[in-house]
């Protein structure tokens, strides 16, 4: 009999990973060749250990890479929704939004502890990790001193893939419990659309009035669509 009528291709498929060829393996590969030569299914596989008794590990890694649409739309996900692929029980699931939070950190960290917000820019690079991922629509409202350096953040209100409601008058509780010399409003569209809304603009509007009577003006609001973003200030609505 040939080599190529002894092959069994269900054993091959269904391999484990220890029966792989060691340039196969995650592990190996990484202390071999460095973690960039690692797919993103290897190095999940690294973190989730284990497989199940139909898959393997790089397997299920590839699984949730496919079912959730790639590696940044995973990202987004919770916890409870990874269990939907046959083997993430409640410890790998857990495990893998940790890490995802984690990441999202590291993105911020290289900021500092005293983070300074003159620019639209230098509020994406700070509040960009923590909206851009999210699938629902949160409405924060950040404290500034006079130095413009972030005291701190509270989020107003949380809603659906579309909207969500904010009351001007809690935003301004909060500025005021916050001693803050002024504030930021920022928000998320989970669609990645970027434009705001008229329903926007006038919330903002009515937000910035509201200040002006307490003497705690609002320094900008930021829409965090994604990769893009849009500022109300440079586009005219709070000038």
């Amino acid at each position: 009999m040939s080599d190529q009528e002894q092959f069994e291709a269900d054993h091959f498929f269904r391999r484990t990973v220890k029966e792989m060829n060691p340039d196969e393996q995650p592990r190996e590969k990484l202390m071999t060749y460095g973690s960039e030569s690692l797919s993103d299914a290897e190095l999940l596989a690294i973190l989730l250990r284990t497989g199940s008794k139909k898959m393997n590990v790089i397997q299920m890694a590839q699984a949730l890479l496919n079912h959730f649409d790639g590696l940044r739309y995973l990202a987004r996900k919770e916890w409870q929704d990874l269990k939907v692929i046959p083997g993430m029980g409640d410890v790998k699931s857990l495990m893998l939004e940790a890490v995802f939070e984690l990441s999202r950190r590291i993105q911020v960290a290289g900021l500092g502890e005293q983070v300074q917000i003159t620019s639209p820019e230098d509020a994406v690079a700070y509040f960009g990790p923590k909206l851009r991922d999210l699938t629902r629509e949160v409405f924060l409202v950040a404290f500034l001193n006079n130095a413009k350096i972030v005291m701190g953040h509270k989020k107003i209100s949380s809603g659906g893939a579309t909207a969500t409601i904010v009351d001007p008058a809690e935003v301004m509780r909060q500025a005021v419990m916050n001693e803050a010399n002024s504030i930021l409003l920022l928000h998320n569209h989970p669609s990645g659309q970027n434009k705001e809304s008229k329903a926007d603009i006038r919330l903002t509007r009515r937000i910035a009035e509201s200040g002006k009577l307490l003497g705690i003006p609002v320094d900008d609001h930021i829409i965090i669509a994604g990769d893009s973003y849009t500022s109300f200030r440079a586009k005219g609505h709070l000038n």
